[in-house]
């Protein structure tokens, strides 16, 4: 669903797979304390990161300044 919706509005993102890159399930585990999944990283052109556990459209809508 989650894909569908950055789709759906033109968001360019990468799909890691925690379950098949160590690495990334140990960053994860470090940035959101668990295995929760989608875990989503907004990186702004500030150079902010923002994330967001599960598919939570009006945070994705607040990060990226869209309705």
């Amino acid at each position: 669903m989650q894909k569908e919706y950055l789709d759906g509005r033109g968001v360019k993102y990468e799909t890691i797979l925690v379950d098949q890159d160590i690495k990334a399930a140990e960053e994860l585990m470090n940035l959101e304390g668990g295995m929760g999944v989608p875990f989503t990283v907004f990186t702004k052109e500030d150079g902010k990161k923002e994330s967001v556990l599960g598919f939570d459209k009006k945070e994705i809508n607040r990060i990226l300044e869209i309705d």
